[in-house]
């Protein structure tokens, strides 16, 4: 049940981000191109996810999956504060 969860989880936020990015190239709103680098972030989060939880179990991948998310969160911070000060 875990591998179908993990596996959702992934394949959400990749639809986000493809959907989000899709709106950003349609508008060229800049929040939308923060919020689709953040979920890009986020899928490679769940990526390595289902890399430590099912294919390398004896490995601990946790620090590498935090950096991911901090780095997408990152994404999304930065965004938010561009778009409030223009």
């Amino acid at each position: 049940m875990d591998k179908l969860i993990y596996g959702l989880c992934a394949l959400t936020s990749m639809a986000c981000a493809g959907l989000l990015l899709r709106s950003y190239f349609a508008t060229r709103f800049r929040l939308l191109l923060w919020s689709g680098l953040c979920f890009v972030g986020l899928t490679v989060n769940n990526l390595l996810l289902v890399l430590d939880r099912l294919v390398f179990v004896e490995t601990d991948l946790s620090t590498w999956r935090l950096l991911v998310a901090l780095a997408a969160i990152l994404f999304l911070l930065y965004g938010l504060i561009m778009e409030s000060s223009s």
